[in-house]
C-alpha cells in the first residue's frame, strides 16, 4: 500500500514504515504529524485517485529529528574573464517516519 501526498508544494510517494525528508517543520522529535492532501492511494492494486485530492484520506507520521543536509557547492567560472563565484547551500529538513495510511 502506498500513497502520493502533497506537502510543501512537492509530491511524495510514501508507504507505511518509510522515512521521508520534508522541508523544515519546526516540530519536536516524537511529535505526530498528519498530511491531509492525499492525491492517490494504491491498496493491493486497487487505485483511488482524487480530483485533485481524496476526501477523508489521511497519512500520519512521527517526527524523528531535524537536521541539515550535506553542503552543495555551486561554482561558476567564466574563462578568460577573471570572473568566478563560489557559493554553498545546506538544506534544512525534518525526518518523518510514516506510520499510517487511511481512507
Amino acid at each position: 500500500m502506498y500513497a502520493i501526498i502533497k506537502a510543501d508544494g512537492r509530491q511524495y510517494k510514501v508507504s507505511k514504515g518509510d522515512v521521508v525528508l520534508f522541508d523544515k517543520m519546526s516540530k519536536e522529535p516524537k511529535t505526530a504529524v498528519s498530511f491531509d492532501d492525499v492525491m492517490l492511494i494504491s491498496d493491493n492494486g486497487k487505485l483511488t485517485v482524487g480530483a485533485p485530492l481524496i476526501k477523508g484520506a489521511k497519512v500520519s507520521g512521527e517526527v524523528i529529528n531535524e537536521g541539515r543536509g550535506r553542503k552543495v557547492i555551486v561554482f561558476k567560472k567564466r574563462r578568460r574573464k577573471d570572473s568566478k563565484q563560489k557559493r554553498g547551500f545546506r538544506r534544512d529538513f525534518t525526518r518523518v517516519r510514516i506510520t499510517e495510511i487511511s481512507l
